[in-house]
C-alpha cells in the first residue's frame, strides 16, 4: 500500500540507500536547510522593513504635498472669491457705457484692482474678465470679449454648471509660432461672474498660473520617484513630463483589482513593480508618489548576500564533518544488522563482532544479544498467552450479558406479579426457561442462527405478555440462512433496547421487524423500529460505542472476536422515525 506511494513521489531510491548514506544526505539536510531558510528570513525580514519604512516615507511626503497643494488652491479660491465679491467692480462691469469718457473710472478701477491682485501673488501669471456686456470697452489686457472662441474652451460648459463656484483646469503647453514664443502649460482658475443668479450672468473670471508653480510643490522629491497631482477626475493635471498633461492616471498606473480606491498599494508601473501612495485632499484632487522596488531593495539583497556567503563557508564545513560524523555511527550499525539477519535465519547464536560501546547502539546490541537466548520460548509464550487471553474475553462477555437480562426479566415478572393475579404469569416463566435453556446451552459460546432467532422469540414473548398490543413485532426470515453460525444472545439486545428506549407514544406502541438474509459470502441481521429514534449526537455515541451500557458494545465486541474485524454491527437512526441495527457475519463460520 505505501510502496507505490514512495515511488510516486520519489522516496524509494532515497530508502534504497545505504544508512551511512542517508545519515550524510539527512545531516545535510538538516544544515542546509536552516541556514538557507535564515538567508531567506534575512532578506524577508529587512525587504519588509524597507517597505514598511518607504511606505511611511512616501505618506509622509505626499500628505505635506498635499497640504501645500491644499493652501495654494484655498489661496487662489479667495483671489477669485476677493473679485467675485468686488461690488464697485461688478458694477463698473454690467455698467452701460455711452460715447462719453466715463469708462475711464472704470478702467482705472478695474486696473488698480488687477494689479494689486497680481502684485500680492507674483506666482499668479494672468488675470482676465471674460465680459458680456457688449458697451463694455475692452482693453484685452484684463477684460476681454466673451466671443465663441472662449465658448469653445472645454472648461466653458463646466464652469455654466457651477453656480458660481470655482473650477480648475489645466492648458497643455502651445508650440511656439514666430514671432511668438512657445506658451508653457497653464494651471487656469475658472469662475462664473453673476449677480448671485444664473439669470444675469455677466461674465466669467480665469485667474491663469504656469504649472510649474504646482510642479514645485514637488520639484525636490521628484528625483528618485514619480510623482503626479491629479484631479477628481483622475487626470493629470502637473508631473515632470509636461506631455502627460490632461492625460488619464489610469492609463499609466494600474490600480487596485477590486475597484476599491487604496492609499497605498501595490502595482505595475512601466513594467516594474512599485510601491504607491495616495492623499487626497478636500476638494477630490489627489497627491500619488510611485517609488520603484529597486529604488529601496538594493539594500535586503546586498545584506542577503553577504549572510549567503557566510552561510556557504558553514555549509563546506558542515559538509565535511557530517561525513566524518556518519562514517563512524554506521560501521556499529552495520554489525548490528548482521546480527539481526543471523535472528531473521533463526540463528540464536550471535557473535560479538566489532566493539560497541556503551551508548545507545551498545544497549541496542547487548538487548538483542538477551532476546536471542529467549526467543523461541518468548514466541510460544505469547502464543498461548493471546489463545487465552481471546477466550477469556468471550467467556467474560457472555457472562456480562445473561444476568443482565435475568434481571430485567425477574423484575417484569414481579411487577406483573403485584399488578395482576393473572396466568399470564406462567407463560412467561415458561418462555423465560426456554430463553434460558438456548441461552446456557451447556456453556457454548457460538450457536446457528436458527437456535439465535428461537432465542430471541421466546424474549419477545415474555415482553409481549407485559406490552400485549403496544409492541408488534415482524419477522422476514431467509429459512436457507438459518444454518449457519452466530455469536449468541446477539439479537435479543437490540429488541430490548428498541423496547425500553424506543417508546414515545403508549397509544401507538411500537413495530419491530427482525430480518435475516443472506447476501453473497454475508450474513445479514437487521432489527428495525419505528420508535423515536435519536439524535446525531446520541448516534455518534452509540456508533463510537460510548455510553451503550452492555448491550451494543458486548455484541459487537463479542462478534469482532469470533470472526474478526470485518464484521460487527452498525446502526442508522432518525429522530422521529426509528432506528435501524445491521449486523454482519461471515456465511463460512468462525475463525
Amino acid at each position: 500500500m505505501l510502496r507505490p506511494v514512495w515511488r510516486k513521489y520519489g522516496v524509494a531510491p532515497f530508502l534504497n540507500l545505504s544508512m551511512r548514506n542517508k545519515m550524510f544526505v539527512l545531516f545535510l539536510l538538516v544544515s542546509i536547510l536552516p541556514l538557507l531558510s535564515f538567508v531567506y528570513y534575512s532578506y524577508h525580514s529587512v525587504k519588509t522593513q524597507l517597505v514598511k519604512q518607504t511606505y511611511a516615507n512616501m505618506s509622509s511626503m505626499t500628505s505635506q504635498i498635499g497640504s501645500n497643494l491644499e493652501n495654494k488652491l484655498n489661496n487662489y479660491t479667495k483671489l477669485s472669491a476677493s473679485l467675485y465679491l468686488d461690488s464697485t467692480l461688478q458694477e463698473y462691469l454690467v455698467k452701460s457705457y455711452g460715447d462719453n469718457a466715463d469708462y475711464l473710472d472704470a478702467y482705472r478701477y478695474i486696473d488698480n484692482v488687477m494689479n494689486n491682485a497680481l502684485t500680492n501673488n507674483p506666482e499668479v501669471d494672468a488675470i482676465t474678465i471674460y465680459s458680456t456686456n457688449a458697451n463694455m470697452p475692452l482693453d484685452d489686457l484684463f477684460i476681454k470679449p466673451l466671443d465663441d472662441l472662449i465658448r469653445e474652451k472645454p472648461w466653458f460648459d463646466k464652469v455654466k454648471r457651477t453656480y458660481g463656484n470655482v473650477i480648475f483646469t489645466v492648458t497643455p503647453a502651445v508650440p511656439a509660432k514666430a514671432p511668438f514664443q512657445e506658451s508653457p502649460p497653464m494651471f487656469t482658475l475658472v469662475r462664473y461672474l453673476n449677480y448671485n443668479s444664473l439669470n444675469f450672468p455677466y461674465g466669467i473670471l480665469t485667474i491663469d498660473v504656469k504649472e510649474d508653480d504646482l510642479y514645485t510643490l514637488m520639484a525636490k522629491e521628484d528625483s528618485d520617484k514619480d510623482i503626479f497631482i491629479v484631479d477628481e477626475h483622475g487626470t493629470i493635471v502637473s508631473n515632470k513630463n509636461k506631455d502627460l498633461l490632461n492625460t488619464p492616471i489610469e492609463a499609466l498606473l494600474p490600480m487596485p483589482a477590486n475597484g476599491k480606491p487604496a492609499d497605498q498599494f501595490e502595482t505595475v508601473y512601466k513594467g516594474e513593480r512599485v510601491l504607491v501612495v495616495t492623499n487626497t485632499i478636500r476638494n477630490g484632487w489627489k497627491t500619488i508618489s510611485i517609488v520603484p522596488y529597486s529604488g529601496f531593495i538594493r539594500e535586503a539583497k546586498a545584506s542577503s548576500n553577504r549572510v549567503l556567503l557566510i552561510a556557504s563557508f558553514c555549509i563546506v564545513f558542515c559538509v565535511v564533518l557530517i561525513y566524518l560524523v556518519a562514517r563512524l555511527s554506521t560501521k556499529r550499525i552495520e554489525s548490528l544488522l548482521k546480527n539481526i539477519r543471523r535472528l531473521e535465519r533463526e540463528d540464536f547464536d550471535l557473535p560479538g563482532g566489532v566493539p560497541m560501546g556503551h551508548d545507545e547502539i551498545g544497549q541496542m546490541s547487548f538487548a538483542l544479544g538477551k532476546m536471542a537466548l529467549r526467543f523461541k520460548n518468548l514466541i510460544n509464550e505469547v502464543y498461548k498467552k493471546e489463545l487465552s487471553k481471546k477466550e477469556a474475553e468471550m467467556s467474560m462477555l457472555q457472562a456480562q450479558i445473561n444476568p443482565h437480562f435475568l434481571y430485567n426479566t425477574l423484575a417484569s415478572i414481579s411487577a406483573l406479579a403485584m399488578k395482576h393475579d393473572d396466568p399470564q404469569i406462567q407463560d412467561m416463566v415458561s418462555h423465560l426457561a426456554k430463553f434460558y435453556r438456548v441461552s446456557l446451552n451447556k456453556g457454548k459460546t457460538i450457536i446457528t442462527l436458527s437456535e439465535e432467532l428461537r432465542l430471541t422469540r421466546s424474549y419477545v414473548a415474555i415482553q409481549q405478555i407485559r406490552y400485549g398490543e403496544m409492541l408488534r413485532v415482524r419477522y422476514d426470515i431467509d429459512e436457507t440462512a438459518l444454518v449457519h453460525q452466530s455469536v449468541k444472545l446477539m439479537l435479543q439486545p437490540f429488541v430490548e433496547n428498541a423496547i425500553h428506549h424506543a417508546f414515545w407514544d403508549e397509544d401507538l406502541g411500537i413495530t419491530i421487524v427482525i430480518r435475516c438474509y443472506r447476501e453473497a459470502e454475508d450474513i445479514w441481521l437487521e432489527v428495525v423500529d419505528d420508535g423515536m429514534g435519536m439524535t446525531p449526537d446520541a448516534l455518534d455515541k452509540v456508533r463510537s460505542m460510548q455510553e451503550t451500557g452492555y448491550g451494543i458494545r458486548n455484541v459487537n465486541e463479542r462478534i469482532k472476536l469470533a470472526f474478526g474485524d470485518d464484521y460487527g454491527v452498525t446502526i442508522a437512526s432518525r429522530l422521529g422515525i426509528g432506528t435501524q441495527v445491521r449486523i454482519r457475519l461471515p456465511a463460512g463460520g468462525v475463525l
